[in-house]
């Protein structure tokens, strides 16, 4: 047998055992809320390509090669055993099963997998019943959450979006607002089937019933009339800021809580989840996940804090350009915003850097920021201009921060690029708010200069999902 046809087997073998696991993946999900992943790399809704590149992760991730051969036997123990709702990485648990000499031995699988899933509820749901979501605003933050809501939705998930609100629309409003549900020119079409119903004012999407109300003012809505109850409140629009005016989401009968997905004003808690999310607690009626920036630079800089030590430094984010400028030179309240956006690098402000320290009170005072928006129109960077107490080197900082990424609390938080190939376009989609680039890292002593990409619409909307999650209870067992 020739090399080539290896190859060519192999590819055949990985790619007849990952069709195999899509319809294991799937009713785990739906039936039990469990969560399969692959180095992090979530599997639930993925073709067999995505199965067999997520297994690509595994030299980064545990130095050596893990395939689909070595994961089918874990997913099948894991069927077996039939666990509750968690999030379960094959990925790690096929390594850590060849280590222990358990991976080729049926029994023995089990009997490990067993042990690894210990902590694991036996119930396919965290809640006892489901929770309502509605969304304020549907923009292109929006958008994305309803595309994430409806994606997870199952007998067994308790986020159910029921309803998004938005100002009185002319004719024709419902079936345009469906469609730009449907299509997207950067994060491509939605996954699955859209319908309306013009007479209940609905969207129909892969079975969701979600109501569309026009209204004009949060005290305007009675939730309870569309059988809204306890509602969590996302608001996407930016308008209100300030604990007073998101107060006014919880006027409507059936609200229950409010998470604003902008930056807060005045004490209200700004959560970067991974980060702080410790500080929500059942009480707290009114939540901020912050900004996409600061959430894209707080992780990155809680490592290298603790361990490191930062200084002082400035941040600097290349960011794309938002719907807040203008396509063509107009005019704009703000600096240089009036500037036309596909044309023109506009300088700017943002108050990323001094907003880490409501997530990491231990850097407050010690960042300065600025932004230069740019002519693309998504994912941005953010570079970390920062003097460490502590002296390093390139390759230190760098195996510091993948082993950050891959095997620590802030895996979901942090992914780790080693390319030396890759633009800003290769990260649209990429559910972590923040991708270090480590060939661009530059270390001199005690000074470095890190870079940060990160999705400013998909990562940071994960971000917020999470949050969500966490303001209703329900929180995930992971597995690794």
């Amino acid at each position: 047998m020739t090399n080539t046809q290896t190859y060519l087997e192999n590819y055949i073998e990985e790619q007849g055992l990952a069709e195999q696991m899509i319809p294991a993946v799937g009713s785990l999900y739906r039936n039990r809320g469990v969560i399969i992943t692959v180095f992090g790399r979530k599997l639930m809704n993925g073709s067999t390509i995505d199965i067999v590149k997520a297994h690509q992760q595994a030299t980064q991730v545990v130095g050596e090669r893990v395939s689909v051969v070595d994961t089918s036997p874990v997913l099948k123990a894991i069927e077996d055993i039939n666990p509750g709702s968690s999030r379960i990485d094959i990925g790690k648990l096929a390594y850590r099963a060849r280590s222990a000499n358990a991976l080729h031995d049926a029994v023995a699988l089990k009997a490990f997998v067993q042990d690894a899933l210990n902590n694991v509820p036996d119930s396919p749901s965290v809640l006892n019943e489901p929770r309502d979501v509605v969304l304020y605003g549907f923009g292109r933050i929006g958008r994305i959450l309803a595309r994430l809501l409806i994606e997870r939705t199952t007998s067994n998930n308790p986020l159910r979006l029921r309803a998004i609100v938005v100002r009185g629309g002319k004719t024709g409003d419902l079936r345009k607002r469906a469609s730009l549900l449907r299509r997207d020119s950067i994060h491509g079409p939605f996954n699955g089937h859209i319908t309306v119903d013009e007479e209940q004012s609905a969207i129909i999407a892969n079975g969701n019933f979600i109501k569309v109300i026009y209204a004009n003012q949060p005290e305007d809505i009675d939730y309870t009339e569309y059988g809204i109850q306890n509602a969590l409140i996302v608001d996407n629009t930016g308008v209100f800021k300030d604990e007073e005016s998101l107060g006014r989401h919880l006027v409507p009968k059936g609200a229950e809580k409010v998470l604003l997905t902008a930056p807060a004003g005045g004490d209200i808690k700004n959560i970067v989840y991974g980060v702080n999310d410790d500080m929500i607690d059942d009480a707290d009626r009114i939540i901020c996940a912050a900004s996409c920036t600061t959430n894209a630079i707080t992780p990155v800089l809680k490592v290298i804090n603790d361990r490191f030590g930062v200084a002082n430094g400035h941040v600097e984010t290349v960011h794309s350009y938002t719907n807040d400028q203008n396509l063509i030179d107009n005019y704009h309240s703000a600096e240089r915003r009036g500037r036309s956006a596909p044309l023109n690098m506009v300088l700017t402000s943002t108050g990323a850097a001094k907003a880490v320290a409501k997530a990491l009170p231990e850097l407050a005072g010690k960042l300065t920021g600025n932004a230069i928006r740019v002519p693309t129109p998504n994912v941005s960077m953010a570079v970390c201009n920062l003097n460490l107490d502590t002296a390093t080197t390139r390759d230190e900082l760098n195996e510091f921060v993948r082993e950050m990424a891959f095997n620590s609390d802030l895996h979901q938080q942090i992914s780790y690029s080693y390319s030396t190939e890759v633009v800003s376009t290769d990260f649209v989609g990429t559910p972590e708010p923040a991708i270090f680039d480590s060939v661009a890292t530059i270390v001199d002593g005690n000074r470095c200069v890190l870079y940060v990409w990160y999705d400013n619409e998909f990562g940071y909307s994960t971000q917020v999902l999470r949050v969500m999650q966490h303001m209703v209870g329900l929180n995930i067992v992971n597995v690794s």
